[in-house]
């Protein structure tokens, strides 16, 4: 793991600070919240002497990228599961799945129905029965391990922030930084997804209430984009020399800007951000975006 950077970013008000933890430069493939989530996971799966890591993920997932890198690292045998029986001709269309096969991920492409049934315990034999027996890690890697490697985000010197903010998928990374705050320190989540339904979830791992989810900048939804989020993502790069994927980062940090001019944060506040990574989804969203004829991410990752 490289040493994590730090950085102040352009604030809109000046007596407002604003910094932002680069948890993006923790590794070059298996890249922030991804190699948090994985590191206890791995160790588990090493401690069961599984030899086989199975997980699930959609088209352009940073998680199913992730785990295939790992698992070839690290000499496991990886099984995604991918929600879209259409994709299984599209491989090679689309960065993201091709990138983890050439790691050595093996796929099963289901289709979104079959998809939802994935945590179920029937789902989960059949997948036993096809594959044999393996070391499961929920889409998007969030379970008792993936918070506690999420804990490891913010340490003692981070006493001096007020605000900690983090973009939300599954709720393993914002339960860790929940878990690690000072009483003092109040984080703020902002989902990628539409909808209040993360509460609970994130209940499941929290141990205190010093939080808040903000549901207003999603964009439509998960993986939904529009014109003035591109335009920021790229002229906060060109600002702050700091890359931004589309589905979270740039929500998050759209979504705090956004909220420093309509004077959401008292005066003289200390706002730490948390990139989560992501950077390799931006080769997938500017495929979509170009065959809308839409602006594209003009970040070179």
């Amino acid at each position: 793991m490289q040493d994590i950077l730090t950085q102040e970013i352009l604030s809109p008000k000046d007596n407002i600070s604003v910094f932002i933890r680069r948890e993006d430069l923790i590794h070059p493939f298996i890249s922030g919240n991804k190699f948090r989530k994985l590191k206890y996971n791995l160790l588990q799966a090493k401690a069961e002497n599984q030899n086989s890591l199975l997980t699930f993920g959609g088209a352009f997932s940073n998680h199913i990228a992730a785990a295939a890198y790992a698992g070839k690292e690290q000499g496991f045998k990886t099984i995604g599961i991918i929600r879209g029986d259409e994709l299984e001709s599209k491989i090679s269309e689309n960065p993201t799945l091709k990138f983890a096969q050439e790691c050595g991920m093996q796929f099963k492409f289901v289709t979104r129905e079959d998809y939802r049934q994935k945590t179920e315990d029937y789902f989960i034999e059949n997948l036993k029965h096809e594959f044999g027996d393996f070391y499961l890690v929920p889409e998007g890697g969030t379970n008792t391990f993936a918070v506690q490697g999420c804990e490891e985000i913010l340490s003692k010197a981070d006493s001096q922030y007020d605000f900690v903010c983090s973009a939300v998928g599954t709720g393993g990374t914002i339960s860790g930084l929940i878990n690690s705050i000072l009483p003092h320190q109040k984080v703020l989540g902002f989902p990628a997804l539409k909808g209040d339904f993360l509460n609970d979830e994130i209940r499941k791992f929290a141990h205190n209430e010093h939080w808040e989810l903000i549901l207003e900048y999603h964009f439509g939804g998960y993986g939904k984009v529009n014109p003035e989020l591109i335009a920021f993502i790229n002229q906060f790069y060109k600002v702050n020399q700091v890359p931004l994927d589309p589905i979270y980062t740039g929500k998050l940090v759209f979504g705090v800007m956004d909220l420093i001019e309509k004077n959401y944060f008292p005066e003289n506040s200390k706002i730490l951000l948390i990139h989560t990574g992501g950077l390799q989804g931006i080769a997938g969203m500017n495929i979509k975006l170009k065959n809308k004829h839409l602006p594209t991410i003009e970040i070179d990752v």
